[in-house]
């Protein structure tokens, strides 16, 4: 049973910083997309930033040069380092695996919340 956890996420004023994780476990033989996912109350889920297997990335406009998502291939896992952060970052983060085939896994996500 494949498994996925964040953690890392919590309270922080705006212009904070905070890094997410996310370690994936159980039967994975191969990924093709870690990534990051925020809904926010009230709005869509949306991406925030995705990395490839092999290292391409994808980030939303909104947090292009602010944010920056790393993995590691060998632990399964991937992170989110979020800097500069603003009150419209509040949401719950997710974490979400694609499988070559387009199967994905998501986390059970986390909670970010920016004070202003």
């Amino acid at each position: 049973q494949v498994r996925l956890v964040e953690s890392g996420g919590g309270l922080v004023q705006a212009g904070g910083s905070l890094r997410l994780s996310c370690a994936a476990s159980g039967s994975i033989f191969r990924i093709a997309y870690m990534g990051w996912y925020r809904q926010a109350p009230g709005k869509q889920r949306e991406l925030v930033a995705a990395i490839s297997s092999g290292g391409s990335t994808n980030y939303a406009s909104s947090v292009k040069g602010r944010f920056t998502v790393s993995g590691d291939n060998a632990k399964n896992m991937v992170y989110l380092q979020m800097n500069s952060l603003k009150p419209e970052d509040t949401a719950v983060y997710y974490c979400k695996m694609t499988l070559p085939s387009s199967y994905a896994y998501w986390g059970q996500g986390t909670q970010v919340t920016v004070s202003s």
